[in-house]
């Protein structure tokens, strides 16, 4: 009997050690990173048995906030920091790829190219049908995302200017519900990552320039910004470790898996 106990004590102990050995790397914040931290984070566990690496969205300024007050151990963003949030935080961003701001449309809308002077009229809601552009005769459905979204920030900076989208356009929560929603939406237009693009919507040109990977290498199109992850200033060694995995040749090779451009 005491030698089972004592058996019994020693499972008990050793599975503790286990289960308390197991580290949680959480990651939160841009919705464009996602694919690519899903790719990495499947190998990085297979060759970290003790990680559990936990992704979540929410926006760049739900990540950026995250990593600052603690909550994640890496956040992502579409932005750039603003200096209050690296002073406030103390925090220290990773470049890790290049991705393009696509303007999409339902497939089935006829409109190909915009001028980026009709992109600011559409999204401020002074231009309101498709047959001002020459398209059918139909309302246009501008679709936005949250004020929590790096991929807002840039596409408000670079492509509308001084130009506020207009208060009645739907908002969407990331880059795979535009896609959705656009995709859904014969009358519709937003915006996303390009890293999302595929057939279910159709991207167009802006002033002529396609928003290809080689013109966003090229500097053509215009409407582009860098991918970060961010930490604290002195992150912990998983952390730290999970981003040179990023940063390295297999996750650059994943970063151009999912159509976005290697910083290496």
């Amino acid at each position: 009997m005491k030698k089972a106990l004592i058996l019994f004590v020693f499972v008990f102990l050793f599975n503790s050690f286990l289960f308390a050995s197991e580290y949680e790397l959480r990651i939160s914040g841009g919705t464009a990173h996602i694919p690519i931290m899903k790719d990495v984070a499947k190998t990085f566990m297979s060759e970290n048995k003790n990680v559990k690496v936990v992704i979540s969205g929410g926006g760049s300024g739900v990540g950026i906030k995250q990593v600052g007050s603690g909550i994640v151990d890496i956040g992502n963003s579409g932005r750039d920091l603003k200096k209050s949030e690296i002073e406030k935080y103390n925090l220290v961003p990773y470049k890790i790829a290049i991705d393009g701001i696509a303007v999409v449309v339902n497939p089935s809308n006829r409109i190909s190219d915009l001028t980026l002077e009709q992109v600011k009229e559409i999204f401020k809601g002074k231009v309101k049908n498709w047959k001002e552009l020459g398209g059918v005769d139909a309302k246009i459905n501008v679709y936005t995302r949250d004020r929590q979204s790096g991929t807002r920030k840039t596409f408000e900076k670079l492509a509308l200017g001084k130009t506020k989208i207009t208060s009645k356009a739907l908002i969407v929560s990331s880059n795979g519900n535009m896609k959705v929603m656009v995709g859904q939406d014969r009358n519709a237009i937003g915006y996303l990552s390009v890293g999302y693009l595929d057939k279910s919507v159709k991207a167009l040109k802006i002033d002529g320039i396609y928003p290809s990977l080689e013109n966003i290498k090229s500097g053509k199109y215009k409407i582009q910004r860098y991918l970060y992850m961010i930490t604290k200033k002195n992150p912990s060694d998983i952390a730290s470790k999970f981003i040179d995995t990023v940063l390295s040749d297999y996750g650059q090779s994943v970063v151009k898996k999912h159509n976005f451009i290697p910083v290496r």
